[in-house]
């Protein structure tokens, strides 16, 4: 097995408040948020990782969360400037931020570009003013388009926007009107997936009127035609770039790349010589940080069985457009391609999957049905 690209995601897990649809390991910032201590701890959580990356470079970074905007840019400077002291970084490494348009001051996304990063990923959900309450979001349309301007002032062209449709009450046109004004703010990536009742959230126990399923597919279908006429092209369930655009990031987790996992609740991926260890961190940021040894933080890291390892890379590569390789999957899992022959057989026979140029490729109908196609070889 070949060591695949290596990649670091950094979980910041507090937000203004919790949005009601919301299943992200996410919590209310207190008033004195521990900016300078979370990032130490951090640190530390790379520094105990180390151990299994020695040699290797990073080629990603990526801020999640929560909203990492709440961070102020000198404690994203302290923490990137730790990573390399530690850690080779590739020449081109794509650095990516969440930012959420209501958390943005004046000149705060100069500073983050100062830090070092690369790439901001704008969570604007919508541009519709009574969608974005309804979703419990503390920005405006109005707000979002000043921090995209506030984003090209500052320097980046390399942004994503991250939209939603199937909304409550959410009509067709508005839809279209939501797709139609992320493309007019010409962004290099844009994210556009259907709002989905998860488990554990306020939406879940107290469901909102959504679209039905014909008219959520509609919206899907034209807003997809839109991106495509526009010059994105689609390159996984929920994302299109342009060209040369792609989320560097995500696409390693998709093709299933490796990466660390730090802060709480982060969960990491890494091949070593005994197999793939997957680890996860301690989730609550109270106890998170709590915990003065970052082995106390590490809650699990454990070696994947050989017999999880293809529904595993399954269940990431079929969301790619390409599909993959018979040397995607024997370079990535260490596995001969036979072990899934029966669920490769059944996915064509059904119409779900089928082969072309040697890549293995979901169909229209297994894109659209890729719960089905994923559960075929959940048994492999």
């Amino acid at each position: 097995m070949i060591a695949p690209p290596l990649a670091i995601y950094v979980h910041l897990p507090w937000c203004v408040r919790k949005c009601p649809y919301c299943d992200f390991n996410s919590h209310a910032a207190p008033p004195d948020l521990p900016q300078g201590r979370y990032v130490d701890w951090l640190l530390q959580d790379l520094e105990h990782d180390l151990r299994w990356v020695h040699g290797r470079e990073i080629h990603s970074i990526f801020f999640g969360g929560g909203t990492p905007s709440l961070f102020a840019p000198e404690q994203i400077a302290r923490l990137l400037d730790g990573l390399r002291l530690h850690i080779d970084h590739a020449v081109d490494v794509e650095i990516t931020l969440e930012a959420n348009p209501g958390t943005i001051e004046h000149g705060r996304f100069a500073g983050y570009r100062q830090a070092g990063v690369t790439r901001i990923s704008l969570g604007v959900q919508s541009f519709n003013d009574a969608h974005l309450q309804r979703l419990g979001r503390i920005h405006s349309g109005a707000q979002a388009e000043v921090a995209v301007e506030e984003l090209r002032t500052a320097g980046f062209d390399n942004f994503n926007l991250d939209l939603m449709y199937a909304l409550p009450e959410q009509t067709f046109e508005q839809a279209l009107y939501d797709i139609d004004c992320a493309i007019a703010l010409k962004p290099a990536h844009i994210s556009h997936y259907q709002l989905t009742l998860e488990p554990g959230t306020v939406f879940y126990h107290q469901p909102p009127p959504l679209p039905d399923d014909d008219t959520a597919w509609s919206m899907q279908i034209e807003c997809q035609a839109r991106l495509t006429a526009n010059g994105y092209e689609q390159y996984e369930v929920s994302a299109y770039a342009s060209a040369g655009r792609q989320c560097r990031h995500n696409l390693n987790y998709w093709q299933f790349g490796d990466y660390l996992g730090l802060g709480a609740g982060a969960h990491g991926k890494i091949s070593t010589a005994d197999g793939i260890v997957r680890t996860v961190r301690t989730k609550q940021p109270r106890e998170y940080l709590a915990a003065s040894a970052s082995a106390v933080r590490l809650t699990e890291a454990a070696i994947v069985p050989v017999a999880q390892l293809p529904f595993e890379f399954m269940l990431n590569a079929l969301r790619l457009h390409r599909g993959f390789s018979t040397a995607d999957f024997v370079g990535r899992t260490g596995l001969s391609i036979d072990v899934l022959a029966k669920p490769l057989r059944e996915s064509v026979a059904r119409g779900l999957l089928t082969q072309d140029s040697g890549y293995w490729r979901p169909t229209e109908h297994g894109r659209r049905f890729l719960n089905d196609l994923q559960a075929i070889f959940l048994s492999s």
